[in-house]
């Protein structure tokens, strides 16, 4: 029978999943079969794809791609690798975001940002202790490295401005806005939708606090602009940043510039 085992084509005389992983690997090893972890044998089907994984230890490029592949839906992956994404401002939003595009496998992300980590940012940004005075993208690359390190990482430390956006985020599939302040959110959308032809942009606006989750919602307001945000709730004295409302936020961003990836551009 052919079947996809780890990333690879392969003939075997197995019948059930746990042969296969009895073949392959050792008894304690997880299975996933078509994207799903299973718990109790399975019967197989020519061209079922199987992974069979390993705790604690790296696996090489192939087989790690194969792995989070396993867990996505079939053909997902193959398309989000040839993705190219550009997060700027790596505070709450960006360095959330680019931890979720890191983890489903987009294979290029360009981070900017000019500043570094400070110890008010450990309240909803992705750092520890261990990054204070490190430049956040120096920071966010070394994390996304342990999380994924065959993808390709490009860093500027620079201060984004009207007048370098286009030298900055050209070449880019998809701009994600993750700025702290108005003034520099629209500059950057407005800039970048005037420069960057065919650009698409996913912004942000409206996460402070600790109102309903559910008024977050994703927004089409142009062809190449999307809106996540409940669009009232901007820090305030009295209304701070806070994580949970913070990364609501951030997980609608990386899912629309996930659809958006894949094609899929009406919200």
């Amino acid at each position: 029978m052919e079947l996809l085992i780890n990333g690879k084509k392969m003939e075997l005389n197995c019948d059930t999943a746990f042969e296969v992983r009895d073949c392959i690997g050792k008894p304690q090893d997880i299975v996933i079969l078509n994207g799903f972890q299973i718990e109790e044998n399975c019967r197989l089907k020519e061209n079922d794809s199987i992974a069979v994984i390993g705790k604690g230890r790296l696996p090489k490029r192939e087989e790690l791609e194969s792995m989070m592949v396993a867990r996505h839906t079939p053909r997902v992956h193959e398309q989000l690798k040839k993705g190219k994404v550009a997060i700027a401002g790596l505070g709450g939003l960006g360095s959330n975001i680019a931890v979720m595009l890191a983890r489903i496998g987009v294979g290029q992300l360009l981070l900017v940002d000019f500043d570094v980590v400070e110890p008010s940012n450990l309240n909803r940004q992705n750092y520890y202790v261990s990054h204070l005075g490190m430049p956040k993208t120096e920071a966010l690359k070394i994390q996304i490295a342990e999380i994924n390190p065959f993808i390709k990482i490009d860093v500027r430390k620079k201060k984004v401005s009207e007048a370098n956006v286009k030298e900055i985020f050209s070449g880019y599939d998809i701009v994600c806005e993750a700025f702290d302040k108005a003034e520099m959110k629209s500059m950057l959308v407005n800039t970048a939708l005037a420069e960057l032809k065919g650009i698409k942009i996913v912004s942000a606006s409206g996460m402070a606090g600790y109102d309903s989750g559910n008024r977050i919602k994703t927004t089409r307001v142009m062809k190449n602009l999307y809106l996540c945000g409940d669009l009232e709730n901007s820090a305030e004295v009295g209304r701070g940043l806070m994580a949970p409302r913070v990364q609501i936020c951030a997980g609608h961003q990386a899912n629309m510039i996930l659809r958006l990836l894949l094609g899929i551009e009406e919200v």
